[in-house]
């Protein structure tokens, strides 16, 4: 595990405890299966914020796990999310556990074998067998995932991830954030926070191929586009940093969005 990595980021290192827990745990149910433990997200971004921030992990193993084993690890992932024992971020932990055979060469859609976050906790505890069942499948969002991780990523156990993962092609992560935002129209109001600053990020890489997060997006789109929206992400910008919530101007946002995804388009043609 990469401890001196965790010391020297001021953002996550009072979790220091908590992730090695968790990366010991995985050891001990994945055994000889596991072929690393890998953190994405903002925690590798600089932009983690204890109360609006989960831990991104991706799990690599060699091979499929049985029912038996998924109902294991997902009952030690629910209880290490419940921040009993360890302090652990609000918003607790989100993973996915994917086959070694997927990363390298990169496969898109990319399959995974088991998905958690705490959106998913009241499936698991009022019906264990049917999310073990169903949990699994494809997932564009990886590509996105194993691209923020192939540039920024740490590896906390396992093999480094150059010799894992391979770099995601371009068509490939612009497929996986563009359907992260394509209903930014609609999905704006209902959550204005996370789509401002996505659309920021989605046309900086379209722009520049920059690959960034949120924090880096908004500051992006501050000093690259229209001044008149300027005000709509600088709140967002508040929102995402700070325990306030943005105040949000629905007929801006809209206007905003409708913008954005223009500008993407045009971008892509």
């Amino acid at each position: 595990m990469s401890n001196h990595a965790i010391e020297e980021d001021s953002q996550i290192k009072e979790y220091k405890k908590f992730i090695g827990s968790f990366v010991q745990k995985n050891q001990l149910i994945l055994g000889d299966n596991l072929v690393g433990v890998y953190l994405h997200g903002s925690a590798v971004m600089g932009c983690f914020h204890p109360k609006k921030s989960d831990l991104d992990f991706i799990i690599v193993i060699q091979h499929d796990l049985n029912a038996a084993v998924k109902r294991q690890y997902m009952d030690m992932v629910v209880a290490q999310n419940s921040h009993d024992a360890i302090i652990a971020p609000a918003k607790g932990i989100e993973l996915s556990i994917v086959k070694e055979s997927v990363c390298r060469p990169f496969v898109y859609p990319t399959p995974f074998v088991l998905h958690f976050s705490a959106a998913h906790l009241n499936w698991y505890q009022t019906n264990p067998s049917d999310y073990i069942e169903k949990m699994n499948g494809t997932d564009k969002d990886l590509a996105a995932h194993f691209t923020i991780l192939y540039h920024r990523g740490m590896t906390l156990w396992g093999k480094e991830i150059p010799e894992v993962f391979a770099e995601v092609d371009a068509t490939y992560y612009f497929d996986s954030i563009w359907n992260d935002i394509e209903n930014a129209e609609e999905e704006i109001t209902e959550n204005p926070m996370y789509i401002t600053l996505n659309l920021c990020r989605v046309l900086a890489y379209q722009k520049e191929q920059l690959i960034l997060s949120k924090l880096e997006g908004g500051t992006w789109g501050l000093a690259n586009l229209p001044q008149k929206y300027a005000p709509l992400i600088a709140d967002a910008l508040k929102d995402y940093t700070t325990d306030r919530t943005m105040k949000l101007n629905t007929a801006l946002a809209r206007e905003y969005a409708a913008y954005m995804l223009q500008q993407i388009r045009m971008e892509n043609e």
